[in-house]
């Protein structure tokens, strides 16, 4: 009997061709760049990274002007990026936890109205939600100047929401320090009190004694350095307010469109978790005399959670990813600046996508290894 065939050497002799098939096509394509390049007399390199930019963002976390460099244009964009993420990821969550309850209402009108948003969302393609939602905002706020005045301190108009910056003073370094280790005492009181109730059943109060330490700690050492903290509030110079700190229209457009987007596919993971929970597990629980969102909150949600943690990863993922559209409504995202106007301005494609796949790439496996993580904490431990 010949090598090939014997099954197990046939099967790696097939994988050991298809593997140098890959290479020779990968040596083919970067063997065929370089060809191109050296016949359009262009060189690889990441040096542009170091030019000024040349343009301005709408939207900026971190100190930013026209005369910075790509790079620094690219980290702005890629906090912009993380800002819609974030936000995007609580707000979906809160509202697709709500709305996958609410599809199991017995209330007959919370039900519908549920499904029918659902549906309607689901179906909808997310860049005309965005388009959507950014023509809204924009047509139906007034122009700076006839702009909305909250108590002279906050401004709403086409332009954005105008709000006091604060300006940290001497000693506010300790105020930061409060809310971490506030923080990290809300982290051990939590696992405590889920200690003491799996030891004894007792119920020990969480939400209070996290306020206090996040909120209350924080607040008493700002008190006791005498309030160090300045703001400055925006005012209307020109065409446009001066100060403070704005909130663009295209990011509140863009992280709506998305949070509500995302929201509906997540209501029905929600619901396919709560259903996959056997109705005895309820029945239960009501037996016993717990209220229906008592029976919710400590019986069916904890077993849900170990159905809804996988499919919603990929939840997270599509709205990161999905933030890419950004460019449509002209927020300055890490596709505007660094795969934008950057890549036109300096002509490098190649690298410029390199690096914009590259962070989309370890952004999406953070997530990844985060979410699995905590997935891998809410599983049942088997003997």
């Amino acid at each position: 009997m010949n090598a090939w065939q014997d099954e197990k050497i046939r099967h790696v002799i097939i994988q050991v061709f298809v593997i140098l098939a890959v290479f020779a096509s990968i040596a083919w394509l970067v063997g065929n760049v370089i060809s191109n390049f050296a016949q359009l007399n262009k060189t690889f390199g990441f040096d542009f990274l170091q030019l000024p930019a040349g343009y301005d963002i709408n939207q900026t976390l971190i100190e930013y002007n026209n005369r910075d460099t790509h790079l620094r244009a690219g980290v702005v964009g890629l906090l912009n990026t993380f800002l819609v993420a974030i936000i995007g990821i609580i707000l979906a969550t809160i509202l697709g936890v709500v709305l996958g309850i609410l599809r199991l209402s017995k209330n007959w009108l919370a039900r519908n109205v549920t499904y029918w948003y659902v549906e309607f969302s689901r179906n909808v393609p997310i860049l005309l939600q965005i388009l959507l939602w950014h023509g809204i905002l924009v047509n139906a706020m007034p122009s700076p100047k006839q702009a909305h005045n909250f108590g002279d301190l906050a401004f709403l108009s086409n332009r954005g929401l105008y709000l006091p910056s604060p300006e940290p003073g001497v000693g506010f370094s300790w105020v930061y320090l409060a809310v971490i280790i506030g923080l990290v005492a809300s982290f051990l009181w939590v696992s405590f009190a889920r200690r003491r109730q799996e030891e004894t059943g007792q119920i020990l109060p969480r939400f209070l004694p996290c306020v206090g330490f996040v909120i209350g700690l924080p607040l008493l050492v700002f008190l006791a350095l005498g309030s160090p903290m300045t703001f400055s509030i925006p005012a209307l110079k020109g065409f446009n307010f001066r100060g403070g700190v704005t909130v663009s229209p295209e990011l509140v457009a863009l992280t709506f469109a998305l949070s509500i987007y995302t929201a509906a596919f997540i209501a029905e993971i929600v619901r396919s978790g709560i259903l996959a929970i056997n109705k005895g597990q309820r029945e239960a629980a009501e037996s016993l005399g717990l209220r229906p969102n008592r029976v919710m909150n400590l019986v069916i949600l904890p077993q849900a959670r170990r159905v809804i943690i996988p499919p919603l990863t990929s939840q997270y993922l599509n709205l990161t990813k999905n933030s890419s559209l950004a460019i449509a409504i002209g927020y300055m995202d890490l596709v505007a600046t660094l795969g934008g106007i950057t890549l036109n301005q300096t002509g490098r494609e190649i690298e410029a996508m390199m690096l914009v796949m590259m962070v989309y790439l370890v952004i999406s496996l953070t997530i990844s290894a985060f979410m699995n993580w905590y997935n891998s904490q809410t599983k049942l431990v088997e003997r």
